[in-house]
């Protein structure tokens, strides 16, 4: 019985520092663009030295439209507007971990990765599907966790 309660003990004091180790401070940030500074969500939340960074479309922020030229453009200036977030945080595109595309049409695929490729040579694990009725009438979506 004695053997059992410090084997308790034993498994207590391991959840205790656990839960210590995983419950950090959680950062909820405004947006670095003045004219997103109104949004109903955060640009980017940290915890534990982690960012998860809201989703970006291909919008030329100083116009506010989605930029001309096809899905090859929009994923060009998505993949830069998420460069501008994470290096407003300290962080960069070579510190991503994981990457969720949404594409309006599952056919640009192939024309986006050509794209994706030349900005994500560490291949961060990714997800990628299509989804109709993206904001802005945007043809592609990125949204990206990254090591601070």
């Amino acid at each position: 019985m004695k053997t059992l309660y410090k084997f308790s003990a034993f498994i207590i004091l391991t959840l205790f520092l656990s839960c210590q180790q995983s419950s950090g401070t959680i950062t909820f940030y405004e947006s670095h663009e003045p004219k997103k500074q109104n949004a109903p969500f955060s640009d980017a939340v940290e915890v534990n030295g982690m960012l998860f960074l809201a989703g970006q479309i291909g919008m030329d922020h100083s116009v506010r439209k989605v930029v001309p030229g096809g899905i090859k453009a929009e994923t060009k200036q998505t993949i830069e507007n998420i460069k501008a977030v994470l290096e407003h945080h300290d962080s960069s595109l070579d510190r991503v971990v994981k990457c969720m595309v949404i594409l309006s049409d599952i056919n640009d695929f192939a024309a986006f990765n050509e794209v994706y490729t030349q900005y994500f040579p560490n291949k961060p694990a990714r997800t990628t599907f299509a989804a109709a009725g993206l904001a802005a009438n945007a043809k592609i979506e990125i949204e990206v966790i990254a090591i601070k």
